[in-house]
């Protein structure tokens, strides 16, 4: 018997859940958020809810928007419980349920001028995205900008029609600019270097292909704070909506699952002010960038190196990947070998002990991370996550064996089957032509590094062509096993 999830069940819901120690109708949206996913609802909002149940900050409750058409989808079932979400927290010895009630409302996409007024809110003080890696339309080689896509010239040409993220929040401080409301803040919880940056490129570059002066006042005016996040959270499926309603017995239409383990490190940027987070263990330091490093290229990094040879090797949990001995051993090498070298000192963190959380925490079998999930969209993550730690290495003229050969998996992965001969099922954006460079480099390893707004100057490099060469030709001959053990055995490079 399963009680389905709602205000008004919060009763029985708690004879197995924690659920929230205050009184949702006394909270007030002080925030809107983009991108309400699996990441969103189980960190950002999470911390949220642990703030409002200390008794603080009731004015800084989450609205949610949608912007992609099938963001309908998740606000439907979401409305259909009044905005809650079960979250259930698994380490290795303990999983725990809990039902949070941070978000108090979702605007429906399709419809941008209740977004805009919505934004236009002064009680609003704070726009926050999470958009995945690839939502930011930058160059994947330069990290630039680029104000040609065709999504972005559609907005600077009907700047009050506005389709993308970007084009709302510019049109939302717009409508304060003109009214003369203080702006928001936007704020990034994406897994990109210089979050923050990024995104004021974004959101002023867009301006100033419609109006310049307005893109002046954002530069003058509007903060964009850079930001660390960290949480490993799965995709939901069938599963873990089946876990929720046997274990808890909780009827939960899209349920997150997510470790134990979270982190937020926040440089403390908010001219309109922002809820006491650190109280809930938020981190505000002057400078996000060394811990972005460490976190980007460490974590994401090692989840980018693992996630070709596994799926080549027809292995779909992360935990499973990390069982192998030839897969572990090949993350630990690379990371401590090439890696971790590269990345600037962190204040109070050793850099190898961090890498041992990361191998603790990837190893976790109850959180049932996957490798598709962790497989897709590598034409975004490769030049965010890898291949800035393989430009580093080439500048300083050290070699890059084990970075070569990750970008080698990535490329044979990409030519379609595993190593049994089963076919793979790709998620990427430019799925189309990196398949087909894929192909390509059967004959040819150099025709995949063509791909230069993936893998910019790096490609010019003559060690790492050398390099990528030869561990595919490695992997094409000798397959996904049988090149790990050449690299680990510090033949690859022979």
């Amino acid at each position: 018997m399963t009680t389905k999830l709602s205000l008004a069940t919060l009763p029985a819901v708690s004879k197995t859940a924690s659920i929230p120690a205050y009184a949702r109708e006394n909270l007030t949206a002080g925030i809107v958020h983009f991108g309400v996913g699996n990441f969103h609802r189980a960190h950002q909002a999470i911390y949220l809810d642990d703030l409002f149940n200390l008794g603080l900050d009731h004015d800084w409750a989450l609205i949610g928007a949608g912007v992609l058409p099938s963001d309908a989808a998740m606000r439907e079932k979401l409305a259909g419980q009044d905005f809650l979400t079960t979250v259930v927290e698994q380490d290795n010895n303990r999983s725990g349920a809990r039902v949070t009630g941070a978000m108090i409302d979702y605007l429906a996409p399709g419809n941008a001028a209740a977004t805009v007024a919505q934004l236009a809110d002064p009680a609003i003080r704070i726009v926050s995205l999470t958009i995945t890696e690839g939502g930011y339309f930058i160059n994947p080689a330069s990290g630039i900008f680029d104000p040609a896509h065709p999504a972005i010239a559609a907005d600077a040409a009907n700047p009050s029609e506005p389709k993308t993220v970007f084009g709302l929040i510019l049109a939302g401080l717009k409508a304060r600019r003109d009214k003369g409301i203080a702006p928001y803040t936007v704020m990034s919880c994406d897994n990109i270097p210089h979050n923050g940056k990024v995104t004021h490129a974004a959101v002023s570059g867009l301006a100033r292909l419609s109006d310049p002066g307005l893109a002046d006042w954002i530069d003058a005016n509007v903060a964009f704070p850079n930001g660390m996040v960290d949480r490993i959270t799965p995709a939901t499926g069938p599963r873990e909506i089946g876990i929720v309603a046997d274990d808890y017995g909780i009827d939960d239409a899209w349920p997150v699952f997510c470790e134990e383990f979270k982190q937020w490190v926040l440089e403390d940027k908010f001219p309109q002010g922002r809820p006491a987070l650190e109280k809930v263990g938020v981190q505000f330091v002057p400078d996000v960038a060394p811990y972005e490093h460490m976190k980007i290229r460490i974590l994401n990094g090692g989840h980018a190196a693992i996630a070709y040879p596994a799926a080549l090797l027809d292995i779909h949990f992360v935990h499973e990947a990390m069982e192998d001995p030839d897969i572990r051993a090949f993350l630990a090498k690379l990371e401590l070998d090439e890696i971790v070298p590269v990345i600037p000192p962190v204040p109070n963190t050793d850099l190898r002990d961090y890498f041992g959380l990361i191998e603790r925490r990837f190893s976790n079998p109850k959180i049932a991370d996957t490798i598709p999930r962790l497989a897709q969209d590598g034409s975004n993550r490769q030049p965010k996550f890898i291949l800035p730690s393989t430009a580093d290495r080439l500048s300083r003229k050290e070699d890059v064996t084990g970075l070569a050969l990750v970008s080698a998996l990535w490329c044979h992965y990409l030519a379609g089957t595993t190593d049994s001969g089963k076919a793979i099922s790709f998620n990427d954006p430019n799925i189309d032509r990196i398949h087909a460079a894929a192909k390509a480099a059967r004959a040819e390893p150099a025709a995949f590094l063509e791909l230069r707004d993936i893998f910019g100057v790096v490609a010019e490099s003559d060690l790492f062509r050398k390099r990528f060469a030869n561990a595919l030709t490695s992997l094409q001959r000798n397959g996904t096993r049988a090149t790990l053990k050449l690299y680990l055995e510090d033949r690859l490079a022979m």
